[in-house]
């Protein structure tokens, strides 16, 4: 029997959320190995994009540079609980960053 987490790609997680330094208002345009949608420029005035580019970076990232590159640290914790990541992924954050658990716990009572 196949286990379906096998392959997947481990979670990329920054040592300390003040490195999130990222942009947080205009246009971002991420590079191909973050988002090969065709849809990789995201207006950050916009909730829905800006949640969809923190969930794409959050999935995607190959490294911490990319993290730190276009994440914001308070902007994450604002939209913490709102972005859907795989739950392997929100452990590995939430482990490191037990502020975030408890965002996810706030949101959900």
């Amino acid at each position: 029997m196949s286990n379906p987490t096998r392959y997947r790609k481990p979670a990329v997680v920054p040592d300390d959320l003040r490195l999130l330094t990222g942009p947080t208002a205009g246009v971002v345009h991420l590079p191909v190995h973050l988002d090969w949608s065709g849809r990789a420029s995201y207006d950050l005035d916009r909730p829905g994009r800006i949640v969809d580019l923190y969930r794409a970076v959050i999935n995607e990232a190959a490294s911490p540079a990319d993290l730190h590159t276009y994440l914001d640290a308070a902007t994450l914790k604002r939209l913490w609980s709102s972005i859907w990541l795989p739950t392997d992924t929100r452990r590995a954050w939430e482990g490191r960053f037990p502020e975030l658990t408890e965002l996810s716990q706030i949101a959900s009572a």
